[in-house]
């Protein structure tokens, strides 16, 4: 027991909430954040005219010192699973994580955003009856739940202007939008459209809406629907909250789409594609919405020879336009590409072992510096650091223990 009464648990979670109220406080003017970078929401950049070091999904410089607060989503309802939204710290320097504790009491977050002025942490509940759940940063006080209209919504993200936030109903096929006050909580749900053409790929029952996110140029709201092999363009309209569909994308049949990430330049993203292991270019005009998709090609990680079936998971690209990630569960791995001709290319470079077993997530530091992968089944979460020179991932140390752990989010 320390002398101020407290014994070295307590005085964890403290420094914690310290760290974190402070933290929140400090990005009060950076882009938003979100388990696996901010895909879709950067301002549109110039691509790079040559290779440089990454400075993060999120935009932001190098030189981030002292340690910073991580959050961690998992699964309650699972087996061994977390409380809640767990809160961790790690080292910028070094990308060692440490302390263990919870942010709040939050039924399956499975995955987990931040509101762009840095005060507000978003959680999808991925129940049957899905709801998203605001959580101020500062003092951990939960600011209500709110329903999605739809089954366990698997994916959220925040409009730039961060007045909206869209969620994915991976059950039901169906993307949700609630408004955001001036207090960062959620009000009743203003929108709400269901994928319910073209029909199911192959093997699939129905529409399965795995992630939306907001297009470079922000008007265009992108949803990715894994069932339908579809990704869908809705135009947001801010007065009313709502989306109107203007274009659709078809990938292969039974790709199984699950996650796209865009390139800085603003006119290309690319598509991991979970069930048939592949990844695919696509060229997006900004001005219309429209995406078109491009040839499958490899994820580098190749089923069968001892490893089973692999799951494309998330993918990321580095801030600069240089490099892009993909998490492979299955085959445990973070494939590395060089990003080329401006966007419209990726050119293979290899992958690492993640050192984790299936790796559902993976996110970049603030600062690009580092990427965390959050392996579901090992429980545990993988950090690498990432080479300035040629993007190269070098693991940091041992794997952090965090209960079923499918979201890590670095702030």
């Amino acid at each position: 027991m320390r002398e101020d009464g407290m014994d070295g648990a307590d005085w964890s979670r403290r420094r914690l909430v310290g760290l974190l109220a402070r933290t929140a406080a400090a990005a009060a003017a950076l882009p938003a954040a979100a388990c696996g970078g901010p895909a879709g929401t950067q301002a549109p950049a110039a691509a790079p005219t040559a290779p440089r070091a990454s400075s993060g999904a999120s935009g932001r410089a190098r030189g981030a010192s002292g340690r910073r607060p991580l959050l961690l989503g998992t699964y309650t309802s699972a087996e061994g699973g977390g409380r809640g939204i767990g809160l961790a710290e790690y080292d910028p320097a070094t990308g060692r994580i440490t302390g263990s504790g919870l942010l709040a009491e939050v039924d399956d977050p499975s995955y987990l955003a931040v509101h762009p002025d840095g005060r507000t942490l978003y959680a999808v509940n991925e129940r049957e009856d899905g709801a998203v759940t605001a959580v101020r940063l500062s003092d951990h006080r939960v600011l209500g739940s709110r329903s999605t209209g739809g089954a366990a919504p698997c994916h959220l993200s925040v409009h730039p202007g961060g007045r909206w936030l869209f969620s994915a109903n991976y059950g039901s096929g169906s993307v949700a939008v609630h408004p955001v006050d001036a207090s960062g909580a959620l009000g009743e749900r203003t929108g709400l459209v269901t994928h319910a053409t073209p029909p199911p790929g192959p093997g699939q029952r129905g529409p399965h809406a795995h992630q939306v996110v907001t297009a470079p140029d922000g008007a265009h709201v992108l949803a990715v629907d894994l069932g339908t092999d579809t990704v869908y363009t809705y135009r947001l309209d801010e007065g009313a909250g709502t989306l109107v569909e203007v274009s659709r994308a078809r990938t292969r049949p039974g790709a199984g789409p699950r996650h796209l990430a865009f390139h800085p330049g603003g006119r290309h993203a690319y598509v991991a594609n979970e069930v048939d292991n592949t990844v695919a270019v696509c060229a997006y005009d900004p001005g219309t919405g429209r995406l078109a998709v491009g040839e499958p090609q490899s994820t580098g990680a190749p089923p069968g020879g001892g490893t089973g079936a692999n799951y494309p998971a998330q993918i990321l690209v580095t801030s600069d336009g240089a490099y892009a990630f993909l998490a492979n569960r299955g085959h445990d791995s973070v494939t590395r590409y060089a990003v080329e001709a401006e966007g419209a290319r990726l050119r293979l470079l290899g992958a690492v072992p993640v050192g984790g077993d299936f790796p559902r997530q993976i996110a970049f530091s603030p600062d690009g510096g580092l990427l965390f992968a959050a392996n579901q089944r090992s429980g545990t979460v993988s950090t690498f650091r990432v080479s300035a020179g040629d993007g190269g991932l070098r693991r940091t140390g041992e794997p952090f223990a965090s209960p079923v752990a499918v979201c890590a989010l670095p702030l």
